[in-house]
């Protein structure tokens, strides 16, 4: 198990960039991480990453079989979980990607509810705001929003997100309400940068598409959110962040004959995990918390 423990230690210094992410992510001291490694190196005889005092980074070696490892990892891991079940006990370790402000506000709840009803089963965590391959970055469950389609991926969607044009009464009292979609190019917008400049609004005639001058770029959305609230602009939000002030009066709906398309939060599964069975039951998981209505969906949970 000692090889299996330093191909480990290899894989989550991939991941994280540097010893000391690793060791966070595996839950020793950066020393033993560079240990590992190098009684994988002499192993191997080759290095498989280039130190500088700034940063590591993979040798040809590394990025060549990097792939190959996690997948040994994986199967190692799948098979541990095959013996557990045969004792009757969901055992193995689970790889999510989060969006980073919902991750952060509503969904690790969630998985933290999970890791507690199942003892025996352990996860990597990951937050980010981008589009994420599951199957070429080793994740076992991806969510997000975005619209992107991966081969030898399903996508199943968890639940609907309503979005809302939204800006602070300050801002609107200073620059005047938009009274059509055509008139946002004369204002400040506040653009999340994973989404884009272009939104999109129904109207009786279809789809407008308009492409805003963004006051402010940012990849996350707590910070589009803070804009907004402080009158430095129009902002696109989803609904987990746009509820709670719309219903204090914080910020005000913009253009509400004009709605915004909703999103979908979708898990991507790689196929070849979608039937492993500690995979199964947290997308059962997911799917009993957040339907038939999330968390954040307090006025129509209020009226339900």
């Amino acid at each position: 198990m000692d090889t299996i423990t330093n191909l480990k230690a290899f894989v989550a210094t991939a991941d994280a960039g540097s010893l000391s992410g690793a060791a966070r992510q595996l839950g020793v001291v950066p020393s033993v991480i560079s240990k590992r490694i190098d009684q994988l190196e002499w192993r191997i005889r080759a290095p498989l990453f280039n130190r500088s005092t700034r940063k590591l980074a993979l040798t040809d070696v590394g990025e060549r079989y990097l792939p190959t490892v996690r997948k040994a990892i994986r199967q190692v891991d799948d098979t541990l979980a095959g013996m557990a079940r045969a004792s009757g006990e969901l055992e193995g370790h689970i790889r999510v990607k989060i969006p980073t402000t919902l991750g952060v506000l509503y969904l690790s709840e969630i998985l933290n509810n999970f890791l507690r009803s199942q003892p025996m089963i352990s996860m990597d965590i990951v937050l980010a705001d981008r589009s994420v391959n599951p199957l070429e970055e080793g994740f076992d469950i991806a969510i997000g929003a975005l619209p992107e389609l991966y081969g030898q991926v399903q996508d199943l969607p968890l639940c609907l997100m309503k979005r809302f044009l939204c800006a602070a009464p300050s801002y609107l009292e200073r620059r005047g309400a938009p009274l059509r979609p055509a008139d946002l190019v004369d204002h400040d917008c506040l653009v999340f940068t994973t989404s884009g400049a272009r939104w999109e609004f129904q109207s009786d005639q279809g789809l407008i598409g308009i492409d805003v001058r963004p006051k402010l770029r940012t990849n996350h959305g707590a910070a589009i959110c803070q804009a907004a609230l402080a009158g430095s602009g129009i902002a696109v939000l989803s609904d987990y962040l746009a509820s709670a002030p719309l219903k204090s009066g914080q910020l005000l709906e913009v253009l509400p004959g004009f709605a915004v398309p909703g999103l979908w939060l979708k898990a991507l599964v790689p196929s070849s995990r979608i039937e492993l069975p500690r995979v199964r039951i947290l997308l059962d998981w997911l799917e009993q918390s957040l339907k038939p209505l999330p968390p954040w969906d307090t006025t129509q949970r209020a009226n339900a």
